[in-house]
């Protein structure tokens, strides 16, 4: 059983994705803390992405379960992130800051 659905105007998506990349480029000049600006283009690309996903992946036409399979991969991205977070720190960790402080020690003869 096929259903149809009415042809979304790709020319409108064409635009707001062309709107969103201009903000995008607007965004990053801004003078604003580094964090905020990376959020900021963060939420932009997650935008534009559900916007190519509804509209030229057809997503919006399809069921939710269809959809609920397409953002899995951004969850368990995101939770990867999340985890890996602790290795960017770029803190020594306790036992190599013990070798190194001995290594520097000198010998004592």
């Amino acid at each position: 059983m096929s259903t149809t659905h009415p042809e979304p105007n790709y020319m409108h998506v064409f635009y707001a994705l062309s709107i969103l990349t201009a903000v995008e480029i607007t965004v990053v000049f801004l003078p604003l803390a580094k964090i905020a600006i990376a959020v900021m283009l963060i939420l932009l690309a997650l935008t534009k992405a559900v916007l190519v996903a509804m509209y030229f992946m057809h997503l919006k036409f399809e069921k939710r379960v269809l959809g609920i399979i397409a953002l899995t991969p951004l969850v368990l991205c995101t939770l990867l992130i999340f985890a890996l977070l602790p290795d960017l720190t770029g803190a020594p960790h306790k036992s190599t800051l013990k070798v190194s402080a001995q290594a520097e020690q000198p010998a004592v003869e």
